[in-house]
């Protein structure tokens, strides 16, 4: 990852038209969140601008009567929280004739949709999704309750919704009473406020300064809650409304996520020199000794600090590893204290973040040699039969496999190098006919991470499959790739969500480095019909 090797003219002003676009966003390129602007059109009537997310509400509905992106496990979140937004503004009894019936037939349309799904699952591993799910349950059910009663929906039809199966309908309820006697609430909740809102008593009102937990949802969950935060609330959420055309993404702002990904995304292909003093801004601003957290009011995470650490080693910043100790539990690094399941994604970049340091520091060997290895371990332990792995952070196991291969193959070693083939076998076997890769279809973004696996495995003698895949891909990137293009939400949050500038990013990367490949290729060809 050299910051000072030559590269195409065309991939580096993109490059840095890329960073200096990323700079000048106080907020970060994420779309709205339907789940997150239904929350706040629910809790919130007293934010202005509200026919646009009532408008918004119904525009997004599917032919199906659901909401969201993705399968249909992944709308049972964002379906809940239309359906209950919607009733919500039919029980205020504020919107005119018209409004009220186009929300009574979305309404319907949307419990229909919820009682088409599996009853059981299986469910994504979503946000909080065992405390918002049963919290929304509850919620609609309240609300069909009095409304049908008073007669206000004479269309709804069916019994009440139930708490689909895998999850609690005392989870909410559960977690409030379990922080009770401590009186505060754990700021890990902050985040998924909105789930917990209803049982939450006066001793355990969060408290934080802007967004709480960088949540629209939550901040206007605590403001319908705890009045005396309503005016403080009016001012945030507007302030985010603007940028978003009077909707709301699920995280805000969106910087250091995006700035940390982007640099490093860029830096596989060469961080242009016009990039480079942006780059070394944000590392400079992001990078904690107490730990780096991926949003204001967010617990701080190994996930961000480990890339953070990676950035400023790779711009060259005299910045250590070692804000990552306050995650590691003796084998890998837990995302965050009191973390459930381990992220794959998270230990990767650890992974990437030490051996980048070492290679610069070889003094640090004897403090972080050993814990590279352990990671390495656990790295590999992880892989799943076939080849790949999966992730909590991010649908695609692309995603996760070339952060993985990218740290394996940077590690080295036979034991990471027998991981790297097996993935790279796995990423062949699954490319599609038109030269892509996609989880739930073709997409882009996927395509770069697994250009970035078959690289990440390049051998000195390119094996023909590698060679056919890669070109493939090449077309594919070539074809497909353009301004405007919209990317597939594939990420996790509390529901789906793509960060743009990220997935240009990586999508801007791998094309370089196809780019530079072939190349290298044609040069190879000259030089030896030269010699002959």
């Amino acid at each position: 990852m050299s910051i000072s090797t030559p590269i195409g003219t065309s991939y580096a002003e993109r490059a840095t038209s890329l960073v200096v676009r990323v700079d000048q966003d106080s907020w970060g390129s994420v779309r709205p969140s339907l789940y997150e602007t239904a929350r706040v059109l629910s809790a919130a009537p007293w934010l202005p601008e509200e026919p646009r997310r009532i408008a918004y509400l119904l525009e997004q509905q599917a032919p199906d009567g659901s909401w969201g992106e993705g399968p249909l496990p992944y709308r049972l979140l964002p379906t809940l929280s239309g359906v209950e937004a919607a009733l919500a503004v039919l029980r205020r009894g504020t919107a005119s004739a018209e409004v009220t019936g186009r929300l009574t037939i979305a309404v319907n349309r949307g419990l229909d949709a919820l009682r088409s799904l599996p009853s059981a699952g299986p469910w994504p591993d979503t946000a909080a999704a065992e405390i918002l799910v049963p919290s929304l349950v509850a919620r609609i059910n309240e609300k069909l309750d009095s409304l049908i009663t008073g007669g206000d929906i004479p269309g709804s039809r069916g019994p009440r919704l139930p708490v689909p199966g895998g999850f609690n309908a005392s989870a909410p309820a559960s977690v409030a009473r379990r922080y009770e006697s401590v009186g505060s609430l754990p700021v890990k909740f902050h985040h998924t406020f909105e789930g917990m809102e209803s049982y939450i008593s006066p001793s355990l009102a969060p408290d934080a300064d802007g967004l709480l937990g960088s949540s629209p949802a939550a901040t206007a969950a605590r403001a319908a809650r705890f009045p005396a935060t309503t005016a403080q609330a009016v001012d945030d959420l507007t302030a985010v409304a603007q940028r978003y055309d009077g909707l709301f993404p699920e995280a805000a702002p969106f910087l250091v996520v995006e700035r940390l990904w982007v640099a490093a995304a860029l830096a596989r292909a060469h961080l242009p020199a016009a990039a480079l003093p942006t780059v070394r801004g944000w590392a400079e601003e992001i990078y904690d000794p107490q730990g780096v957290r991926g949003a204001p009011g967010l617990m701080t995470d190994a996930d961000d600090t480990a890339m953070a650490v990676l950035v400023a080693s790779l711009v060259g910043l005299p910045y250590d590893p070692a804000p990552l100790d306050l995650f590691h539990n003796g084998s890998h690094y837990d995302c965050y204290i009191g973390e459930d399941t381990g992220s794959v994604t998270a230990n990767a970049h650890a992974l990437q973040a030490l051996v980048s340091y070492l290679r610069r520091h070889p003094t640090a060997e004897l403090t972080y040699a050993p814990r590279a290895a352990k990671l390495c371990d656990w790295l590999t332990g992880q892989q799943q039969a076939e080849g790949h792995w999966t992730d909590k952070w991010h649908a695609s196991p692309y995603y996760a496999t070339a952060r993985s291969v990218t740290a394996l193959a940077q590690y080295g070693g036979h034991h990471a190098s027998e991981a790297v083939r097996s993935a790279a076998a796995w990423t062949i076997d699954t490319q599609r006919a038109d030269g892509s890769w996609g989880v739930w279809g073709s997409t882009v973004e996927e395509t770069a991470y697994a250009v970035k696996i078959l690289l990440s495995a390049a051998t000195p003698t390119p094996q023909p499959q590698h060679t056919r895949a890669l070109d493939l891909a090449e077309t594919y990137l070539h074809t497909a790739s353009h301004a405007g293009h919209q990317h597939p939400a594939l990420w996790h949050d509390k529901t789906l969500y793509a960060p743009t500038a990220v997935i240009e990013a990586e999508v801007l990367a791998a094309r370089e480095l196809l780019r530079a490949r072939r190349a290298a290729a044609c040069t190879e060809a000259d030089m030896e019909r030269t010699d002959a």
